[in-house]
């Protein structure tokens, strides 16, 4: 059954870019497994092998196409509504592929972090105006009425300590700039949002699990989900 039908919706960008162009979806009930975390946390290596393992279809943050995002790590302030309203389009458009889709599809982060996470975040170090926030959250309500939220969220719970190991360890020239406090309050904010979530959550704590080099660990993982899943879908 086709829940809401929208043709051509183009959104334009303060520099000329097209964020959405000519966009034409039917929006159906679709299934989706959310993987949540901070930088770092190993939602992009988790998303890879739970979509090896149950035949899902993933669908990855495409982090290396924001044009803001070396800018922003930069000087944040500056950036913040462009960067963010980049990745809102962004996070939209996979909503849409995610509900047109027949298949279950694993997500490596969703369009509700970009929101109750990072916007929120920006908002409260006083790094987005007022008249951006509303703006965006104008957009980001406009969209989350037509499609629905994921059936099931999977959060990567890490300490900031493991997190800073883990960007050190991968190297993004990008992300070497990103301070500790900005990292313990993105910590704090997932904590919070977690605990209010009304949704199907599963929390794994994931500071002492290799799931990418011990099997005992992925499976640990997998016998949680299998858990949560049974009569999910």
């Amino acid at each position: 059954m086709i829940d809401i039908s929208v043709k051509n919706l183009t959104k334009f960008f303060v520099i000329g870019e097209n964020l959405l162009d000519g966009v034409s979806f039917e929006v159906h009930e679709g299934e989706c497994v959310a993987i949540l975390g901070r930088n770092g946390c190993g939602k992009t290596t988790l998303t890879r092998m739970l979509a090896e393992h149950y035949g899902w279809i993933p669908k990855y943050e495409a982090v290396t196409y924001n044009p803001y995002l070396e800018d922003y790590y930069k000087d944040i302030e500056r950036w913040s509504y462009n960067l963010e309203t980049y990745f809102l389009a962004q996070r939209f458009q996979d909503l849409i592929e995610i509900s047109k889709s027949d298949d279950v599809i694993v997500q490596d982060r969703t369009i509700l972090e970009g929101v109750h996470i990072f916007v929120a975040n920006n908002k409260a170090m006083g790094n987005l105006s007022d008249r951006d926030f509303d703006t965006y959250m104008h957009l980001f309500n406009l969209m989350m009425s037509m499609v629905h939220e994921p059936d099931l969220l999977i959060y990567l719970r890490r300490s900031v300590p493991t997190l800073v190991s883990q960007i050190q360890k991968r190297g993004r020239d990008y992300e070497k700039s990103i301070s500790i406090e900005y990292l313990s309050n993105l910590n704090e904010r997932y904590e919070q949002w977690i605990a209010d979530y009304k949704g199907k959550v599963l929390i794994i704590e994931a500071d002492d699990l290799d799931y990418e080099h011990r099997p005992e660990d992925f499976s640990h993982i997998t016998d949680k989900i299998d858990a949560q899943l049974y009569g999910l879908f």
